[in-house]
């Protein structure tokens, strides 16, 4: 049996998803949508009663909650489909670990989101998953996320999602996030390729605070893949009955997508040790040849400083003191031996 749903007059072809009521609007904290291979609909709401009333017997219902702050909805979602308080603890707690539960009414999901804002932070976002038999519940800590191009197929009956259980919406939402990570590091990939060239360059003043953010960048986002990997791996071991044996080649996909963004991760790291140990390096041979240039000019000066204490001393009975010549042959001297002490520096190649 097909899903009921309104039609909107909003310019789709036959046989195209529609909504049931407004699209997604920004800020709307509960929206459903619901699909079969005959056609879905979505549904925004401020009550999460107002949202169940569409829930159908048959098909997959998308649930999801942004934000924290309707603590009513959360709970009633709760009884309803009887998460277990632990879970919900787990929701609000945005500073857990990526982890899988299972539980006897659902499996239990949390991932985290990783946006860049244009000269900004990473931001990291906790997603939250709750699937049974035929509904996903998604928590996001914040509104605004990566799945739009789900919607968007979903609402548009493009794809095999529409024709395949919650399992694979779940694996769908998750493929979503784990691109999102790709997307942060080809990024972080640009710029530490500029670090590379700014490594170098001794007029560049900014160049230890910037290595030194984006250090603390890729920290941050292992913290968040490496987890994942570990989840991924439960999640395929786990003969849980609200995953299909027929999704687990596309959680060993998902898997090798997020050990491949681990690696990235690693390799990100010990690219910024290298190029960290270049800046360090050039910094100490620009030092070097600093002080060895000091170090030639206080040797040149050594024993010109010697002649000058000498004829310095201005003893009575000092000969070249009386004598005509004295003085620009001292000079003719200090010359001389200037001279002579930077030929031997240069035969040693030590200019």
């Amino acid at each position: 049996m097909a899903l009921d749903f309104e039609r909107s007059d909003i310019g789709l072809p036959p046989g195209s998803a529609v909504y049931v009521g407004d699209r997604r609007p920004e800020g709307v904290a509960l929206s459903l949508i619901g699909y079969d291979p005959a056609g879905a609909f979505a549904k925004a709401a401020s009550t999460v009663d107002e949202l169940l009333e569409y829930r159908r017997a048959t098909g997959i219902t998308w649930i999801n909650v942004n934000g924290f702050a309707q603590s009513d909805a959360i709970s009633r979602l709760a009884e309803v489909y009887k998460i277990h308080p632990l879970t919900i603890e787990d929701v609000l707690n945005t500073e857990r670990r990526p982890k899988v539960e299972e539980f006897d009414d659902y499996l239990f999901i949390t991932l985290k989101e990783i946006s860049n804002p244009a000269d900004s932070p990473f931001v990291f976002d906790q997603i939250s998953m709750v699937l049974t038999a035929n509904t996903v519940i998604t928590f996001q800590e914040t509104a605004g996320d990566s799945f739009d191009g789900i919607r968007r197929r979903l609402l548009q009956n493009l794809g095999r999602i529409c024709k395949l259980g919650a399992d694979y919406l779940a694996y769908s939402l998750m493929d979503s996030v784990v691109d999102r990570y790709f997307l942060v590091l080809d990024t972080l990939g640009a710029s530490i390729e500029d670090f590379e060239e700014r490594a170098v360059d001794d007029k560049d003043k900014d160049f230890i605070t910037d290595l030194q953010t984006t250090k603390q960048r890729l920290h941050h986002a292992r913290r968040v893949i490496w987890p994942l990997r570990e989840s991924l791996s439960v999640l395929l071991r786990t003969e849980s009955a609200f995953i299909r044996d027929g999704l687990t080649p596309f959680l060993k996909d998902l898997q090798d997508n997020v050990i491949q963004a681990a690696e990235t991760v690693e390799s990100y790291r010990e690219a910024i040790s290298g190029i960290m140990e270049v800046h360090l390096s050039a910094a100490s041979n620009r030092l070097n040849k600093v002080m060895k240039v000091l170090t030639i000019i206080s040797t040149i000066f050594i024993p010109l400083t010697f002649i000058v204490g000498v004829y310095g001393m201005n003893f009575t009975h000092m000969p070249e003191l009386a004598s005509p010549y004295g003085y620009p042959a001292v000079w003719g001297l200090m010359i001389l031996v200037a001279l002579g002490m930077i030929a031997f520096f240069k035969s040693r190649d030590w200019l």
